[in-house]
């Protein structure tokens, strides 16, 4: 079962394969019904004809959340005749932590904390005017809430000359990961390679924004751009992938249970 997804780009990545995706032959759906199992250890599964769902490694697929676990049955639910991986968002963010992020998290925590050494929203258009103003609507609400909240204050740049970010902001945002368990932890580096912004993903984690305006705000520039040029049909698809796992890793950053269960402190509200 796992097989389905080994060729599917994990969530975040660049979408260059997904036309080699859809040029694959899609397995056909084998199952009729898909239900949710709770096991004695108080996690979640998904059952397809009474069998459980297993990642690429062979691993079952369970979450810790009933709401998660509600989520990944709608996604297997909702295949039709053939089942299409790049369709099941939280299906393949769950199997990356499950085969990889929950072993060994400290690879994706590192490179979140990176990722703030170049965050998007602080390299900054000179002109024109309309797309300074758009950036800084879009972003300037980020850094303050880097600020206000984690401690950190961010240096812009005018055009994409590298700036070096003090070594106080960054280890602020390291603090501010570090609490987060597997789950959120990898939903939240979803969200920062999907963005390019570990700031823009904290303040979805933070409740600060909501996950239309996180994605909204990665794509300042390309908007912008689109409204005097246009937009191609394949720069679509691939926009509208990208906002389908963002989306997925949202739920999981919002999901109730892991916020009780995990609390990511600071006033949290997501």
């Amino acid at each position: 079962m796992g097989t389905l997804f080994d060729d599917i780009p994990e969530p975040g990545d660049a979408h260059d394969k997904a036309k080699a995706h859809a040029r694959r032959a899609l397995p056909r759906r084998f199952y009729s019904a898909v239900t949710v199992d709770e096991g004695g250890d108080g996690s979640f599964g998904v059952l397809l004809d009474g069998k459980p769902v297993r990642t690429p490694a062979k691993a079952y697929l369970r979450v810790p959340s009933r709401g998660l676990a509600e989520t990944l049955a709608g996604e297997w639910d909702a295949q039709n005749e053939e089942i299409d991986p790049a369709q099941m968002p939280l299906t393949r963010i769950v199997n990356s932590i499950v085969d990889a992020v929950a072993a060994d998290p400290g690879p994706v925590r590192a490179e979140i904390v990176k990722f703030a050494g170049s965050d998007l929203v602080c390299y900054r258009a000179e002109t024109p005017e309309s797309l300074v103003a758009a950036q800084g609507e879009a972003w300037d609400p980020v850094l303050a809430f880097a600020e206000r909240r984690l401690g950190a204050r961010f240096v812009l740049a005018g055009g994409i000359m590298h700036v070096a970010q003090p070594h106080e902001a960054l280890d602020a945002v390291a603090s501010a990961v570090d609490p987060f368990d597997v789950y959120r932890l990898a939903a939240l580096h979803v969200v920062t390679t999907i963005t390019g912004s570990a700031l823009i993903a904290l303040a979805l984690a933070h409740g600060e924004i909501d996950a239309e305006a996180a994605f909204l705000a990665a794509h300042v520039d390309e908007d912008w751009n689109a409204r005097f040029w246009g937009s191609v049909p394949e720069a679509e698809a691939q926009r509208e992938m990208r906002r389908r796992d963002l989306m997925a890793a949202a739920l999981v950053l919002a999901d109730r249970d892991l916020a009780e269960q995990h609390p990511i402190g600071g006033g949290e509200s997501a």
